[in-house]
């Protein structure tokens, strides 16, 4: 039974990775400028790898037969299904109908980890996720963005909830596979099994990735999202898995749509207007409220 501490620095990683996805789509949107979906995915996950390549070496796998077959699975869905079918609904709407698709992943995760891992959500746990998500809708719908040529479509919006509906598995089955082996291991062997996977999905679907034509700007947004966004991201949120339950650890998913906002109006100019800044606000009480009453908000799984 994971003690206050131990909760404390769960919440703190799984806060910390949700900061660092919300850079994602700011990262992402950069690269998609001078290259497609494959290539900015593809690129993404190299410059992950690179960063996760020292822990081949120093945290040597254990696993059996059928956790690898986890393993692979879990990279499959988390790395090409997921990120090839997101970008590709971000690349069809907007990033504020996006960011309001990705603030429903905490009640998905919820239910989820109701249904596949036996956790059973206390009514304050359910109103901090309700709470939590009508704060990411306020920030999204109060976004004012500039006229696009591409605006929101339903192609897109229902692109990026399938591909959070696929997520969900990821997180629960990386969760299966922490809980006998170190996050390290997992995060590191799981990314870069999902970037070989890429590197035959991607030029199969959308030819071989551009190298040439590229702007410094373009290489540094696809290394900060590699390295920022993805590897440190998974790498501590596969650790707040070891220390808090899935269902709790996922009101931190809404922290992604408020960086995100916070990223349009600071760096990109974007007027946010009274309902994205009470969003914002929603989503802070509900991630306070949810781990100060941590030790009420959720039932242990019963026992079979």
């Amino acid at each position: 039974m994971p003690t206050s501490s131990h909760r404390l620095r769960g919440f703190a990683a799984c806060a910390l990775a949700g900061t660092f996805w919300g850079c994602g789509f700011f990262f992402g949107k950069i690269a998609l400028a001078e290259m497609n979906v494959g290539a900015m995915v593809f690129y993404r996950f190299c410059f992950a790898t690179l960063g996760l390549l020292p822990f081949l070496f120093t945290h040597p796998p254990r696993l059996n037969a059928s956790e690898w077959r986890t393993l692979l699975f879990a990279s499959f869905l988390g790395v090409p299904a997921q990120f090839l079918i997101q970008f590709r609904g971000l690349s069809l709407t907007t990033v504020s109908h996006a960011s309001l698709m990705v603030g429903t992943m905490p009640v998905i995760l919820a239910v989820g980890a109701m249904f596949f891992a036996k956790e059973r959500l206390h009514r304050i746990g359910w109103l901090c996720l309700i709470v939590s998500t009508t704060g990411a809708a306020l920030i999204a719908l109060g976004g004012h963005h500039k006229p696009t040529p591409n605006g929101p479509s339903l192609e897109g919006d229902l692109l990026v909830v399938l591909s959070l509906a696929i997520a969900l598995f990821w997180v629960l089955l990386n969760k299966k596979l922490v809980e006998r082996h170190s996050a390290v291991v997992v995060t590191a062997y799981g990314l870069c099994s999902g970037t070989l996977m890429l590197c035959v999905a991607v030029p199969l679907i959308y030819g071989l990735p551009p190298v040439h034509g590229i702007s410094l700007k373009a290489w540094g947004a696809s290394a900060a999202a590699g390295l920022i966004c993805t590897a440190s991201s998974t790498m501590l949120w596969n650790y707040g898995m070891t220390q808090v339950p899935a269902s709790q650890a996922g009101v931190f998913l809404n922290i992604e749509p408020l960086i995100g906002s916070l990223l349009g109006v600071f760096l990109l100019g974007e007027q946010l207007g009274p309902p994205a800044w009470i969003g914002g606000a929603l989503i802070l009480a509900a991630a306070i409220t949810l781990t100060s009453h941590s030790k009420s908000s959720i039932e242990e799984p019963a026992l079979l």
